[in-house]
């Protein structure tokens, strides 16, 4: 597997100014595409049931599927650990740690203008 710094990643609208912002959109838009990805940055290399466990609420089914998605667009890395017992460990690629001050700045705005659904603001009732 490529380090991810010297390929490119093939744009869906090439020619278009906001190629860019759609391609990383499409990239880790997926509901838990940019959770995994924070969580990685958070702990560094982890298995797949301590990620199974650092991203609560998600299926083993999806974070396969998902990991898969992240590896195949040179975002995640797997490595075989050891045989016996087997154990994989899922990685952040360069290209993958390069995310993290957009993940970073995802979380901050989130943290600024979301709120818990149980918590009215004065004006809802």
């Amino acid at each position: 597997m490529s380090d991810g710094t010297n390929e490119a990643l093939e744009m869906w609208c090439a020619g278009e100014e906001w190629c860019p912002i759609t391609t990383t959109a499409t990239l880790i838009g997926k509901k838990w595409h940019p959770v995994i990805l924070h969580r990685l940055l958070e702990h560094g290399p982890s298995g797949f049931n301590e990620l199974k466990t650092n991203v609560d609420g998600i299926s083993s089914k999806v974070l396969s599927d998902s990991l898969e998605d992240l590896q195949d667009h040179d975002l995640v890395d797997r490595e075989v650990v050891s045989e016996q017992p087997f154990r994989v460990e899922y990685s952040l690629t360069e290209r993958g740690a390069s995310l993290e001050p957009v993940i970073t700045e995802m979380a901050a705005w989130g943290k600024e203008h979301l709120r818990p659904p149980d918590e009215r603001a004065d004006g809802d009732r």
